[in-house]
């Protein structure tokens, strides 16, 4: 995967006093906490829970750990990275508070489970990128709310509406929703006040942090071993990339490479909630100083005499020294103001805060075609005004299976937006294989902040030609033990009518069923696709010029018993071949008792 450059995120003055008050917030905010133990006893999440289905496309870019030119590598700073955090490491300041707040109440509340912030930093990061592109308020709340898709089949899962369109608005099939993305149902299990307001709401960073935290902690884990972190992950979705994505993410932050930027949301927008009242010490006012300065004794904070006047004709200071006579100053161009030939400073362009999609974010092509839609954004500011021309927009392809390509061939482009504030990413060509694939589009934002926007691509199979029946190639029984795999690999050819010529670049997708031919099997025989996790249905590449396709290597789990291998291709045709996995020998089918007692019978 091609990492994209990013430059330093620089923490402002500002910033760093909005990151105390958010702090100072969020501790009065976690003084409305429950006892300790309060969810100790949640079960884990099962394996149907919808939460582990594909409900969205996170961001799976890993860090970019490569040192930026001129990297000072001082003594305490980050290793090979110079003084200050690479800018996609940075975290907004209400974001890294709920965070920390998240992890707080997790050791409060299930203190076995051992969870790091930068655990739920790095899931944040991969859903949402921090809800940062999304105006994020320091109540926790943001501009716009934060939806996947929704969940109707096909390239995500299918879920019916389990909330009647409460946290998603829709009352037809869920979507994921809040900076973590959660599923409505698993939320109403799983959900946690996490700004004592009194009420448990995904959207709100502070509440979803700390809704995330308990749902990786459910089943009494312990995250500091790697079996129950790795189990954690997956249970919030199960792919082995989402793992590896949040775990580089999460040592990322841990090694100390992480920066705050600035919060990204105005106004208080339609729905705004209640923020925890200050409870540090209210700030002494600074006494007024007067025409000269508080030590100048020329002045005073209620408007009273001085009790020594100043002697105006004499100022020890004077505020403007007279040059010497033999250098006087000339100013380069007295015509200008300013003196000195100086120029004034033009004001800072604008910063970009949005950037939204327009169009359908939803990509389709066939495969060898070229897209006919192209990913379009709008750049905007914080007015909704459109973004100052020479705005830099870069548009990345993601996705390690995808042949995807802009038009160039490379898996990046970088166009500054019009006048409008919008940009157009080159035209798409699909490549050879189906699968599916994410356009990101990205914009520095305000202090180096990455904003950024997904489309999600889909490539289909290309029309094969028509194969109208299936053949083994091999007559040997698919037999294995448990805990194995099948000795042969399972090769197939595609015939077309007349049976008379092979069906070349026929698709074939292979299913794995109970013997009842119907029931999709969740345990005894799997592949492995790329990865160590258990699949069960697999699509194959198609048939070559002779009609040939070999399957995956099978493996088998501890379950014994009879299944069907289900292929089937686009035109209809289908093959059922019954795979068997023997059960394990027993200790009444051994010989070996035997051999004893006829011994002791010769003996006699």
């Amino acid at each position: 995967m091609k990492i994209l450059r990013t430059r330093a995120a620089s923490v402002s003055r500002q910033g760093l006093c909005t990151a105390l008050l958010v702090a100072s917030l969020t501790t009065a905010a976690v003084g409305a906490s429950p006892a300790s133990g309060a969810f100790g006893g949640d079960p884990s999440p099962g394996p149907d829970n919808p939460q582990r289905k594909p409900h969205g496309v996170p961001n799976l870019t890993l860090p970019d750990l490569v040192p930026r030119p001129g990297a000072s590598g001082k003594p305490g700073s980050p290793a090979g990275r110079g003084d200050t955090p690479d800018g996609s490491t940075g975290i907004p300041v209400t974001a890294l508070a709920a965070y920390k707040n998240a992890e707080k109440l997790a050791a409060e509340r299930y203190p076995g489970c051992h969870i790091p912030w930068q655990l739920v930093a790095g899931i944040g990061k991969v859903e949402s990128e921090h809800a940062a592109s999304y105006g994020l308020r320091s109540d926790g709340t943001t501009d716009r709310q934060i939806l996947g898709p929704r969940l109707t089949g096909g390239q995500f899962a299918e879920i019916k509406d389990t909330d009647g369109g409460r946290w998603d608005g829709d009352a037809q099939y869920d979507r994921a929703v809040g900076p973590t993305q959660f599923i409505p149902s698993t939320w109403e299990s799983y959900g946690v006040d996490g700004n004592g307001d009194g009420k448990a709401d995904p959207n709100n960073i502070f509440d979803a942090a700390a809704g995330t935290a308990r749902y990786l902690c459910a089943g009494n884990k312990d995250l500091r071993d790697p079996a129950d972190l790795d189990r954690a992950i997956l249970s919030y979705n199960n792919s082995r990339e989402y793992v590896n994505a949040v775990l580089a993410w999460m040592r990322t932050y841990q090694s100390g490479q992480v920066g705050t930027t600035p919060d990204t949301g105005t106004g208080t927008g339609t729905s705004p909630r209640p923020t925890p009242p200050w409870s540090g010490p209210k700030p002494t006012p600074l006494p007024s100083t007067g025409n000269n300065g508080g030590s100048g004794g020329n002045g005073g904070t209620n408007g009273t005499k001085p009790s020594r006047p100043g002697t105006p004709s004499t100022p020890s200071t004077p505020d403007k020294p007279k040059p010497k006579p033999d250098t006087p100053s000339k100013p380069d161009n007295p015509d200008k103001p300013g003196g000195g030939g100086d120029k004034p400073t033009p004001p800072k362009p604008p910063a970009v805060s949005r950037l939204d999609r327009v169009g359908d974010e939803q990509l389709t092509a066939t495969a060898g075609e070229t897209f006919a839609d192209q990913p379009t954004v709008r750049a905007l500011t914080a007015d909704g005004k459109a973004a100052p021309a020479g705005t830099r927009v870069t548009f990345e392809i993601v996705g390690l299976r995808t042949e995807a390509r802009f038009e160039d061939k490379s898996r990046t482009a970088t166009v500054t937006v019009d006048k409008d504030g919008k940009a157009v990413a080159p035209k798409l060509t699909a490549g050879r294989i189906a699968g599916d694939f994410t356009v990101r589009a990205t914009v520095d934002g305000k202090g180096g902040a990455k904003i950024t926007t997904d489309f999600a691509g889909t490539v289909k199979a290309a029309p094969a030609p028509r194969a109208t029946s299936l053949e083994r190639d091999g007559k040997d029984d698919l037999t294995a033990a448990p805990k194995s795999s099948f000795k042969e690999q399972v090769t197939l050819k595609a015939v077309d009518k007349d049976k008379s010529k092979a069906a070349a670049g026929a698709m074939v997708t292979a299913t794995i069923l109970q013997s009842d031919k119907k029931t999709p099997a969740t345990t005894g025989p799997y592949f492995l696709d790329g990865g160590d996790t258990p699949q069960r249905r697999v699509t194959l590449v198609k048939t070559d010029e002779n009609g040939y396709v070999t399957l995956p290597k099978l493996f088998t789990d501890e379950h014994a018993g009879t299944y069907i291998l289900h292929l089937t291709t686009t035109d209809g045709a289908i093959l059922d071949l019954e795979l068997t996995v023997t059960a394990p020998a027993t200790a009444t089918q051994s010989p070996a008792p035997a051999t004893p007692s006829a011994t002791p019978a010769k003996k006699q």
